[in-house]
């Protein structure tokens, strides 16, 4: 039986959106294909009816991961009540988030396997950071040369360095404390760079 166009737009959509979860949660090599169809409610024959090759879904859903990333991150910002910064790392750096990795960061579920694949893939992820850079360049305080991007660079790499290291550990009490310490280290700095001198 022949899928109608739309039937076959939306079957593409499912399996990026599945495959964007899937690969956050087991990373690139951890699901199959056949299972990773499944989980879409599709069969292994329709795949390269809709994709070049597995290489081909691992670029569009990371784009699609880290663009909805980055929408979280405008949200957050959006109802932070005149703190942004402080409203975006308690939103990253929380238990639930650090619990969440179908549905977190793409950036410290994805970016160390990303580092090893293609040159396509490894620019959606220069691109992406570049997207969450932007966001924090609005909200980091400037150091005193008036670098922000060195800043907002700082604050990522500590956001998603500590949100990696607390998912990797099997001691709660020390997972905790790496999300606990970055969040104040990001903090103390706002706080002095906004405190008279």
């Amino acid at each position: 039986m022949r899928v109608s166009r739309v039937q076959a737009e939306e079957n593409r959509r499912t399996v990026v959106d599945v495959a964007s979860r899937l690969f956050r949660e087991r990373g690139f090599d951890g699901i199959g294909l056949n299972d990773l169809m499944k989980g879409a409610g599709l069969t292994q024959g329709g795949f390269y009816k809709q994709f070049e090759s597995k290489d081909h879904l691992i670029l569009e859903a990371s784009s699609k991961a880290l663009e909805k990333g980055v929408a979280n991150w405008a949200g957050v910002v959006s109802k932070a009540a005149g703190k942004p910064l402080r409203a975006l790392v308690h939103f990253y750096l929380s238990r639930q988030h650090r619990q969440e990795t179908s549905i977190g960061c793409a950036l410290a579920a994805l970016a160390p396997e990303a580092a090893r694949r293609s040159p396509a893939l490894r620019q959606a992820f220069e691109a992406g950071i570049n997207n969450h850079l932007d966001i924090l360049d609005g909200m980091v305080p400037s150091d005193p040369g008036g670098d922000t991007r060195n800043r907002s660079i700082a604050a990522l790499s500590t956001m998603v360095g500590a949100l990696v290291l607390s998912r990797a550990v099997d001691d709660e009490q020390l997972s905790n404390r790496f999300l606990q310490a970055a969040a104040e280290s990001l903090l103390a700095d706002e706080s002095a760079s906004t405190a008279p001198h």
